[in-house]
C-alpha cells in the first residue's frame, strides 16, 4: 500500500485475503458513508492484511483523504469475513494519519503550557488546592511551624506564599531583568535601594525587593531588587529647577536695621561702600 502506514498495529505479514482484497467497492462505500456529505474520499491507496479474531480473515483498505483540513491523512476501512464464508462485513472505518500527515502537537496540560503574560482581561486562572507555592494562613500553621521568617498574617486570605512559592519568586525576580545582573542594572549609576522612587515591599520580600514608582523609568510599576538600578535614579543627576518659584517679599515682615549712631531711617555711605561720608 504505497504511502500509507498503519500506526496502531503492525499488520500481519503476507498477502491480504483474496475475497476481502477484491471487496474494494464495499470499503469505498463504507468510507464515504463515514465521511458524510462534506467528507472527501479520494483514490484507493492499497490493501494490507489485518489482525482478526481466531479463524476469521481481515484486511484493511486505505483511501486518500482529500479534505484540506486533513492533509496526509487517509481513510482506513477494515473488512472481515467468517471462515468458509464469502460474505464481507465492515468491521471498522477510521481516519488515520499517514507518515507525512499534519497533526496537532502532543497534548500538554494547561498548567505546563501556561506562560507569563498569557492571562488577559477577563481570563480566570485557577490554582490547585495543593499548589506548592501556597500555604495556609499563619493562624492555621503556627501550631506546627516554627520558622517565623516566612510566616505572613494573611488577613482576609485563605492562603499565603509558602517557602517554595517565595523561593521561586525570589529566584525568578533576582535572576531576571529586575535583578542586579541585567544590562540596565550594570550600567546604572546607583542602585534602586538608594533611590527616592523605590517603594519597599512588606514582609520578608521587602528585605530584598521593592517597586519602582518613577514614571520615566524602564521598571515603573515593576518589582525590582535593592541592587537593581537604572539611569532614572533620583540622585543620579540633580539639577536646579528649570522653573524656580518667584521670590516673595513681605514688606510687613521686614525690619529696619540701624548702622552706627545714625537713626534707624538713615544709611551710612561707608556701609554702602561709597567714599565721602557726611562731615
Amino acid at each position: 500500500m504505497s504511502g500509507v502506514s498503519i500506526p496502531d498495529a503492525t499488520p500481519p505479514s503476507g498477502r491480504p485475503d483474496t475475497v476481502l482484497a477484491a471487496a474494494q467497492d464495499v470499503a469505498l462505500a463504507a468510507a464515504r458513508e463515514e465521511a458524510g456529505l462534506h467528507g472527501r474520499v479520494g483514490a484507493h491507496l492499497g490493501v494490507v492484511p489485518a489482525h482478526a479474531s481466531a479463524g476469521a480473515k481481515a484486511a484493511r483498505h486505505a483511501f486518500a483523504c482529500e479534505d484540506p483540513g486533513y492533509v496526509g491523512w487517509y481513510w482506513a476501512v477494515e473488512l472481515v469475513r467468517a471462515p468458509r464464508s464469502k460474505r464481507v462485513t465492515v468491521d471498522e472505518v477510521v481516519l488515520l494519519p499517514g507518515p507525512d500527515a499534519i497533526q496537532s502537537p502532543e497534548w500538554v496540560p494547561w498548567a505546563e503550557r501556561l506562560r507569563p503574560g498569557d492571562v488577559g482581561p477577563g481570563d480566570v486562572l485557577p490554582t490547585a488546592a495543593d499548589d506548592v507555592r501556597l500555604t495556609l494562613r499563619q493562624a492555621d500553621t503556627e501550631g506546627w511551624i516554627d520558622d517565623t521568617l516566612w510566616l505572613e498574617l494573611g488577613l482576609g486570605r485563605a492562603r499565603v506564599l509558602s517557602p517554595d512559592g517565595r523561593e521561586q519568586a525570589v529566584e525568578r525576580w533576582y535572576d531576571g531583568e529586575s535583578g542586579p545582573d541585567s544590562e540596565l542594572a550594570r550600567s546604572a549609576p546607583k542602585p534602586c535601594g538608594s533611590c527616592g522612587f523605590y517603594v519597599g515591599l512588606t514582609g520578608v520580600l521587602g528585605r530584598v525587593f521593592g517597586v519602582c514608582a518613577n514614571e520615566w523609568a524602564h521598571d515603573d510599576g515593576k518589582v525590582v531588587s535593592l541592587d537593581h538600578g537604572c539611569g532614572a535614579h533620583s540622585e543620579a543627576m540633580v539639577l536646579p529647577s528649570a522653573h524656580p518659584a518667584p521670590l516673595q517679599l513681605d514688606d510687613e515682615a521686614m525690619e529696619p536695621v540701624g548702622v552706627g549712631a545714625h537713626s534707624a531711617g538713615s544709611v551710612d555711605d561707608e556701609a554702602l561702600g561709597e567714599p565721602g561720608g557726611h562731615s
